[in-house]
């Protein structure tokens, strides 16, 4: 992880040197403003990914000998099947219609992402999948 906060603190400062070269040549304001909102986003990712590889083991891609087999294992779970971002998806996609053809019709998509939550945030308490 140390790599990956060097990389990102890097980022924010030519995101930075960029920002003010950038405001201080075409007197845009917006742009200027995106810039040092990328710089400070850029900036809050290396520190969190800085500070925390001084909290964890050294890992392989920090190690230049390393190979690809040295960080293999279980990565995590993840669910074989789900039908709940379907659901979510559906929601999803009448709020963003409501918001194009009117704001009735977020009346109808709210229960639908309402249920698509619910029933992803419970999908393992209940049902066939339990236990797992």
């Amino acid at each position: 992880m140390k790599i990956q906060g060097k990389m990102f603190l890097w980022l924010s400062v030519f995101i930075l040197a960029v920002a003010v070269l950038y405001g201080v040549w075409s007197k845009e304001p917006v742009g200027t403003t995106a810039l040092f909102l990328a710089f400070g986003l850029a900036a809050m990712i290396g520190y969190y990914l800085a500070f925390t590889a001084r909290r964890v083991d050294q890992m392989a891609q920090d190690d230049k000998e390393a190979d690809v087999a040295d960080e293999s294992g279980e990565v995590g779970f993840f669910s074989p099947h789900s039908w709940q971002p379907l659901s979510l998806a559906i929601g999803g996609a009448l709020a963003f219609l409501g918001v194009a053809m009117g704001w009735w019709l977020l009346y109808f998509s709210l229960p639908v992402i309402l249920i698509g939550i619910f029933g992803w945030v419970f999908e393992y308490y209940r049902g066939e999948n339990q236990n797992q």
